[in-house]
């Protein structure tokens, strides 16, 4: 623009026409302040390339401005800036059509600042549509990249944004995540425990005025359940995930689970449990740590609320999957009044993490039934 400006200056002096400087430098200030509006719609868009044509030929027919074609080239870069896809490509194809017309018009009239030869005509003009032509494409490609280099790092770092608050929000749902783990396992360390030394204390507290000796026996277990919570709780506090199975496998802790459940209750719950082959290596402490803490679970709620007469666990691995039964005949209750709490909450979320299935089937003072399906292939 500053370009133009200068020899349109330059002209106007060596010519003595300052009227004509006036306007041509009014046209070329209006096209100056074109380049400070963005349209936003495509209707906008159409009148302001359209304005920006009309202007550009106003100039260069009535007000005989030297050097258009530069004012073609800033169309051009704006064109790059404005408009995407097929319609940028036409409207730089117009603009090269319409800066071709303005020399070829000049040229073929000798309104030039040069005087050609009239048998050179056609060479002059071959070169300048070769030259032109390249100026205009190379002109359009290089905007063109870097408009989409330009785009390329807004959408980088649009994406660095994105996963800044993903990693954010991944932190959060961990910390969340982990102290309902933590909640979970002191839920089913501690639940469990305190719930049978309770049953040891008020069976103690029936058997005292009949029974002192079987009395002192229930309260000298009550004391070591005590001690072992205890260090439960030490374990807890020193190693957040500590392992409950303490490198026994999971049929002997089931086995003593069970002992302390008829300890407790009376009841002997029946056990049956078919492994068919070995858990794979990488699956085994997970799965087993789950299902011995779904059973336990399970023991302490119908020790503390089914009075049942009859209990039976049942483990069951197939090639695709390990099926996990817990049945007894008890009071039953209303699911939906009961799916809040850390107990089925905890037992939800275990069988969750590892893929599995889980299905509760009760109702009131009909018993409970709880289906869990742990695929392996999914799991391993």
């Amino acid at each position: 623009m500053g370009v133009v400006a200068i020899a349109q200056i330059l002209v106007a002096l060596v010519k003595g026409m300052p009227m004509l400087l006036l306007v041509n430098e009014l046209g070329l200030g209006i096209f100056a302040l074109l380049g400070m509006i963005t349209p936003q719609t495509w209707q906008s868009k159409v009148i302001y390339t359209i304005a920006e044509f009309g202007l550009i030929f106003y100039l260069g027919f009535l007000g005989n401005i030297p050097l258009p074609t530069m004012l073609f080239v800033v169309l051009v870069i704006r064109n790059c800036v404005l408009l995407e896809g097929l319609s940028r490509a036409i409207v730089t194809g117009l603009a090269f059509l319409g800066c071709l017309f303005f020399q070829t018009y000049r040229l073929f009239h000798q309104d030039m600042p040069i005087k050609v030869p009239i048998d050179q005509l056609g060479t002059v003009w071959f070169g300048f549509l070769l030259a032109l032509g390249l100026v205009i494409l190379f002109l359009h490609l290089l905007v063109d990249a870097a408009l989409k280099e330009r785009q390329g790092q807004e959408q980088l770092a649009a994406a660095n944004n994105r996963l800044r608050q993903y990693a954010l929000r991944i932190e959060e749902l961990a910390t969340v995540q982990e102290r309902n783990h933590i909640a979970r396992d002191i839920y089913d360390a501690l639940g469990h425990s305190l719930t049978v030394f309770s049953i040891h204390l008020e069976a103690a507290l029936r058997l005292l005025p009949s029974d002192p000796a079987k009395a002192e026996i229930l309260l000298w277990e009550a004391k070591q359940l005590n001690s072992q919570t205890l260090q439960e709780v030490r374990q807890s506090v020193s190693a957040l995930r500590s392992d409950p199975l303490q490198s026994r496998s999971l049929s002997g802790a089931i086995a003593d689970l069970i002992t302390e459940f008829e300890r407790s209750t009376g009841l002997l719950p029946t056990f049956v449990m078919e492994l068919k082959q070995p858990l794979p290596q990488e699956l085994a402490q997970e799965l087993n740590i789950a299902i011995y803490r779904i059973i336990q679970e399970s023991l302490t709620n119908i020790s503390k609320y089914a009075a049942a007469t009859e209990v039976i666990l049942t483990i069951v691995q197939s090639i695709t999957y390990v099926q996990v039964t817990i049945e007894d005949n008890g009071q039953g209750f209303e699911l939906s009044q009961n799916t809040t709490g850390f107990g089925l909450q905890g037992m939800q979320e275990r069988t969750l993490a590892l893929a599995g299935q889980i299905e509760i089937i009760t109702a009131p003072h009909q018993g409970c039934r709880i289906n869990i399906l742990f695929p392996l292939a999914v799991v391993g």
